[in-house]
């Protein structure tokens, strides 16, 4: 930690980076290479741990565990891309890097029925793959996750299209 009165035009740029995705880090610590310290995290908790000074954490240590916040708003799928989690009232599932993107775009137009082409673009984020079986299969994930968490919310097919998200509020993020 610098001195109070060190002055500001001593201290360093650090650039801090978190994504979940191994892959996304090591693009980004190609591109980012020289410009600054770069310090890559995959969540915010991981990052919470590696700036926390030493009283911080002793006493987090020996504090309980924060009660989950209540939100006065129970019945939203709430979205956390920075863990990859999805929450609904006070239970929580884990999603890969595909399916936090597949419920992540689903989610920006709930009512949209999205095609096969416009998800694997989306999910995969490659043109030429376009294949059915992989969002199929995806779906399928996915929807046994929400089922498991007990939210309304359902992936549905559209017949010739897609898919799209139904029995839902508007889903939304953690306040950061």
């Amino acid at each position: 930690m610098p001195d109070q009165s060190e002055p500001a035009a001593e201290l360093f740029p650090l650039l801090i980076a978190v994504t979940p995705s191994p892959a996304e880090r090591l693009r980004l610590a190609e591109r980012l290479d020289g410009v600054a310290p770069l310090l890559l995290v995959a969540d915010l908790d991981e990052l919470r741990r590696l700036i926390a000074t030493p009283q911080r954490l002793a006493r987090a240590a020996a504090a309980p565990p924060p009660a989950a916040p209540s939100t006065g708003a129970d019945d939203i799928l709430l979205i956390d891309s920075a863990r990859s989690t999805a929450r609904w009232r006070d239970r929580e599932i884990s999603l890969t890097r595909l399916e936090h993107d597949l419920l992540a775009c689903l989610t920006t137009e709930p009512i949209r029925a999205w095609s096969y082409p416009e998800l694997h673009r989306s999910v995969w984020r490659d043109e030429g793959r376009e294949r059915k079986a992989d969002v199929q299969s995806l779906v399928k994930r996915l929807r046994r996750k929400l089922t498991e968490l007990g939210t309304g919310v359902t992936i549905v097919a559209v017949r010739g299209v897609g898919f799209r998200l139904a029995g839902h509020q508007q889903p939304g993020t953690p306040d950061a």
